[in-house]
């Protein structure tokens, strides 16, 4: 095992991927020349070469396009956008072509193209930056869609979307690109839809998406810790496809329920999950599924305003706390 940061094991993961299949290339804003806004690309233009690194103009249904366009003909894209919610320009063909165009050809033709892209707030980057929209292409049939937490499963992640014939969105978080982590040092790939329990736990679970899985792993010691409960915390991992199984696994040991997102609450992944749990495992439930969400606002600029838009520790501990009909005080 090796330690590295979140935005090396991504890095790691693009240039193995370039190794193993020359049909592999990567395109995208200053990817190239530039290394990547967030330093994924660093070092990967010198080493292949502006025809498997390349970088492109600001024109992100264009990328998108091109990147559709050259998974039909066989190779494997993987597109960098800059932000999340650039690709709302895209979405005509992430939506209409990308996901649709197996379907429409009745299987003849796949689209073996990945999408890369951060969101989420912290970084004072205002409204047309800082969004959370997972919620928005999973509600997609024919995409996949992935959101690591950790730099291990980043790199088994992308490395699988990569050989993956289906397109997939990949979403990153860009306050999880410095942070640390042990990845194996062989061949690691994570197969999408199998979550991962990062603690367990009898008294409740917790479903935490993206960066709030790790932030639902702090919040389960605060509650071991000041408020003696034993809180089971879940990483998804991939979205689409959703391990369900592994949730209700847990809801019917704990019996309790609480997913935390980032994202808007009206039509975000904890309301899905929620609809879910209530489908298949109502009589497992104990209470009803409580969900902690970002605040159903633009995210401002002004940094003690966007500090209190997205969920921390306290507001899961809170969560928690009201799922087992307990106040902080208690």
């Amino acid at each position: 095992m090796t330690e590295m940061r979140y935005r090396e094991a991504l890095g790691r993961a693009l240039r193995e991927e370039l190794l193993r299949d020359e049909n592999v290339f990567l395109m995208g804003e200053d990817i190239g020349v530039f290394d990547g806004a967030f330093k994924v690309t660093e070092g990967l233009l010198e080493e292949f070469g502006d025809k498997r690194v390349k970088d492109t103009p600001i024109s992100e249904n264009s990328i998108v396009g091109m990147g559709v366009g050259s998974a039909m003909l066989g190779l494997r894209p993987v597109v960098e956008l800059m932000t999340i919610n650039f690709s709302l320009l895209a979405m005509d063909q992430i939506v209409n072509h990308a996901a649709h165009i197996r379907y429409m050809f009745g299987g003849q033709i796949s689209v073996p193209l990945v999408i890369r892209m951060p969101q989420g707030a912290g970084n004072q980057l205002g409204p047309t930056h800082s969004h959370c929209f997972e919620a928005l292409y999973m509600h997609v049939p024919g995409l996949l869609v992935a959101v690591p937490s950790t730099p291990a499963d980043a790199m088994g992640l992308l490395k699988s979307a990569i050989r993956d014939d289906n397109p997939v969105i990949f979403i990153e978080h860009e306050t999880l690109y410095a942070e640390k982590g042990e990845v194996p040092d062989e061949e690691h790939l994570v197969p999408f839809g199998k979550a991962a329990i990062r603690r367990e736990g009898t008294d409740l679970t917790i479903v935490g998406i993206s960066r709030m899985a790790r932030t639902a792993e702090k919040a389960a010691v605060v509650l071991e810790e000041e408020h003696g409960v034993s809180a089971e915390v879940i990483d998804p991992r991939t979205l689409r496809p959703l391990d369900l199984d592994t949730i209700l696994e847990s809801v019917k040991k704990t019996n309790r329920l609480v997913v935390v997102e980032e994202g808007w609450p009206h039509g975000g992944v904890g309301a899905n999950i929620a609809a879910l749990v209530q489908e298949h495992g109502f009589d497992d439930l104990d209470g009803p599924v409580l969900r902690v969400t970002g605040v159903d606002v633009p995210m401002p600029y002004s940094k003690s305003l966007e500090q209190i838009a997205f969920p921390h520790v306290e507001q899961v501990v809170d969560g928690a706390l009201r799922a087992l009909g307990r106040t902080v005080s208690q």
